[in-house]
């Protein structure tokens, strides 16, 4: 495709109509904002001025100061709240809003004044600058006065040590480390590809994690207005309105997102098909059938149900695992979201039922937006509700979409929520199990300038009112809670899942996340790795990217390194344009089907580990997929490393992201490594040299961990031996895979004894046995007996069958 053809596609994709109608908005958002722009910044830059005084408070203290106040409070002893000015608004982004009184000391000293917690300290200057250091007396952060523009902007700006990298903001097409760089606090649609570099893009948030040697800390800014973050020598972030509100959290990166997803929100325990592999593809809409050029040939995507039945009987045919489809945009009627198109897919409900008799579900695309359409019931309702977002003098606003002219519910009223929330009926009762939240940023059809709402568009914010400055990337979010709330509330005994493309801090309370519509190349494969992690540092723990990119036909190479990663990771779908070549597994030869399949099944025999996994996240905040340094963040050797993951706190994978390596370097962390596929050994904390042919990427398992897995019902737990005289283990979390009934948690601990190794296991939760016999495999190493609670147990090449055991061990 030549640059001119790439420049038509967007206008050959929305059709002429529509681009017709992009015009118009355009034009249209652009007298309305001009109209109704805000005056209320008159220039004049306010710093805090002189300290007046202090006094404590419950749990921090008041500083008062020339032109406004400092008030902190401790929510924990590595958590603070820092409020400049006036008081916030109730946020959006933070859940737990009641904590117990935490001590702390207020002293004066000869520059200013010490806040002294048990774990963290603040010194506010008497020229309001504010250092916190902890409890060591290492300097943690270094913040200037903040200045506020009139009664709208706030800059706040905090040095940044030499050696300090950052990671987070959200979703970004930069490297794991973003500095130097600078963000936009944004939410985007891209109106088209993304690739390396581009910003901002779907879900930004201003919250970032800083390492460096005097330790690590995240600061999270309460502020949804459009801002930027720029890092350099400082780390500079300035808003265009709201509030100066922030918190600073303390600690390892482990300690940090547990306080931080406490404050915000834990992901919930999703249903365990989610964990399963997901297959999409966008649909033609319906004025490009025949109207593209031979290069972009439609071909047909998952909208009738002949084609749903090819591919659906083709992984059964193929004898491939499949978790999920997903019915993308255009086999709604007449463009009606909830209402699913019977005239091209007649017999869904029963196809439904069949598809879930085989353990696969089925997830709907639905958007932010509702068909401007007096005789569509939904819009006809909401009109008469007074539901959807409206201009400053009263009107609703209307912006073109696919399905033409379209208004927008305004989430951000819980009159509104409320609403949108029994709409999900319609779709239960036709059996689908997941719902995918898409251009929710929100995003317009515009010619030129945002693709979105005017900013002069009103908002309810629960009460207080306001506008798309400070609406804008909240949409997302409390669309997401809308869905989520109606969800319990219709099906109470079963778990929702929800994909969304935008949303804000705190999206994980209600969904997953995948990065949207990247472009298909190398250097977009090795950035996902990146992108992922810097969300799980937000907060968002589940994740993924469109295997092989959205809109561009990958190499076969390049779509196996790409599926090889993602096997990996959280959110694991294949999809893409309906105008490019079909992405089945059995479309790219039988060789490649051979290592698709591979993958496909090691995916499904780490379920337990996974779904574990999302137990933990669940419980302590912790993302599945880690940056390597997660335990060891006092080790600058990792904090640059974004080509590798790890995958729980177990696993490494090292991804292939360059065309035709058939080798890679890997930075390993402490401890000893073990191949998962070969079992070879690595000492840690050095670089290693790893094979990679094209059929396997390098997967590594740490020394002393119990992995469990699985072999069609069969569970299996493989045993790698802790170096010298350390302690190993692991834990397996299992339930009706659903819903809100019993548990089991059992726990694995792996020590050495002089003359071998003793595995023992303790239990927690009513959830029935659901392995009546369990499998051992030893790796690395090779006993001369087993003994299992007292008998002893034959084994033949690292293989043993045990019942549900106490204590096994493992003789030299």
């Amino acid at each position: 495709m030549n640059s001119l053809q790439k420049a038509l596609l967007p206008l050959r994709l929305v059709g002429l109509r529509n681009g017709l109608r992009s015009v118009l908005y355009a034009a249209r958002r652009d007298r309305l904002d001009a109209r109704y722009r805000s005056t209320g910044q008159d220039g004049v830059s306010l710093r805090p001025g002189r300290l007046f005084g202090a006094e404590a408070t419950p749990g921090g203290a008041r500083f008062r100061f020339e032109q406004y106040e400092l008030n902190v409070r401790f929510l924990a002893p590595n958590l603070v709240r820092i409020a400049w000015g006036a008081e916030p608004a109730a946020s959006y982004a933070v859940e737990k809003t009641k904590w117990p009184e935490t001590d702390s000391h207020l002293r004066r000293e000869p520059c200013g004044w010490t806040l002294q917690g048990s774990a963290l300290q603040l010194c506010v200057g008497s020229d309001a600058a504010v250092t916190f250091s902890g409890v060591d007396g290492g300097v943690l952060r270094e913040e200037a006065p903040p200045e506020q523009c009139g009664r709208g902007s706030w800059t706040h700006r905090a040095r940044l040590q030499p050696e300090a990298c950052v990671y987070g903001l959200g979703e970004r097409a930069h490297g794991l480390n973003l500095r130097p760089g600078s963000y936009r606090m944004w939410n985007r649609d891209v109106g088209g590809t993304y690739g390396p570099g581009d910003d901002p893009l779907y879900a930004c948030m201003p919250v970032y994690l800083c390492v460096h040697a005097a330790g690590s800390y995240l600061i999270f800014y309460d502020n949804s207005h459009d801002g930027h973050v720029h890092l350099d020598g400082e780390a500079e972030a300035s808003f265009e309105g709201g509030a100066l509100c922030y918190y600073v959290i303390s600690g390892t990166p482990a300690e940090i997102l547990e306080q931080f997803t406490e404050l915000t929100g834990r992901a919930p325990l999703p249903p365990r098909w989610a964990l399963g592999y997901h297959i999409s593809r966008w649909l033609a809409p319906p004025w490009t059938i025949g109207r593209l050029p031979a290069w972009h040939t439609a071909r047909p995507g998952y909208d009738h149900m002949s084609e749903l039945r090819k591919m659906t009987d083709g992984f059964q045919r193929h004898g491939l695992p499949l978790g999920a489809v997903h019915l993308d945009n255009f086999h709604w009627r007449d463009y009606r979201i909830f209402d699913i198109d019977q005239r091209r897919l007649p017999e869904i409900n029963s196809f439904i039922r069949e598809l879930n008799e085989r353990g696969v579900r089925v997830a709907t695309i639905l958007q932010g937006s509702v068909k401007r359409d007096d005789t569509y019931d939904i819009f006809a309702d909401g009109k008469r509700r007074d539901v959807f977002c409206k201009r400053p003098d009263g009107r609703t606003i209307f912006a073109p979409l696919w399905a033409g002219w379209t208004a927008y519910p305004d989430f951000t009223d819980p009159r509104v929520r409320a609403w949108w929330k029994p709409h999900y009926q319609r779709l239960l009762e036709v059996g689908l199990d997941g719902f995918w939240h898409d251009m929710n940023e929100p995003s317009a059809f515009a010619a030129w300038g945002d693709f979105t709402l005017p900013r002069s568009t009103r908002h309810a914010l629960d009460g207080r009112g306001g506008d798309h400055r400070e609406g804008h990337n909240l949409f997302g979010l409390m669309m997401n809670r809308a869905g989520y709330e109606g969800l319990c509330e219709l099906r109470p005994e079963r778990r929702p899942w929800l994909l969304s493309r935008s949303g804000w801090v705190g999206l994980q309370r209600h969904a997953w996340n995948w990065t949207g519509d990247i472009e298909s190349s190398w250097g977009m494969l090795r950035q996902t790795i990146g992108t992922i992690i810097g969300l799980g540092l937000c907060g968002v723990p589940y994740s993924g990217s469109d295997i092989g990119g959205f809109s561009e036909a990958p190499s076969t190479e390049l779509y196996l390194r790409w599926f090889q990663m993602s096997a990996f990771l959280p959110f694991f779908r294949t999809h893409s344009a309906f105008y490019l070549p079909r992405r089945e597994p059995w479309e790219f030869g039988d060789e490649a089907l051979e290592i698709i399949r591979r993958y496909l099944e090691l995916r499904y025999r780490l379920l337990p580990y996974l779904y574990t996994l999302a137990w933990e996240a669940s419980w302590t905040g912790a993302p599945l997929a880690r940056p390597l340094f997660w335990s060891e963040p006092e080790n600058p050797a990792l904090w640059q490393v974004e080509d590798a993951f790890l995958l729980g706190g177990d696993l490494v994978v090292a991804p292939v992201v360059e065309d035709g390596a058939r080798r890679r370097m890997l930075q390993l962390p402490r401890g000893g490594w073990y191949g998962l596929s070969d079992d070879a050994y690595f000492d840690g904390s050095r670089q290693v040299d790893l094979d990679a042919p094209l059929e396997h990427i390098p997967v590594l398992v740490r020394a002393g961990t119990v992995l469990p897995m699985q072999e069609g019902e069969r569970l299996m737990l493989h045993v790698y031996p802790p170096r010298d005289a350390e302690v190993g283990g692991g834990h397996l979390y299992n339930d009706a895979g659903d819903g809100y009934g019993s548990y089991r948690l059992d726990r694995f601990r792996l020590k050495r004894f002089d003359g071998g190794f003793e595995l023992t296991r303790t239990s927690e939760g009513g959830f029935p046995k659901r392995h009546g016999q369990i499998e051992l495999r030893l790796h690395g190493f090779s006993a001369t007996s087993v003994v299992a609670d007292g008998l002893e147990i034959e084994h033949e090449d690292g293989r043993l069958m045990v019942g549900e055991f106490r204590t096994v061990r493992f003789l030299l």
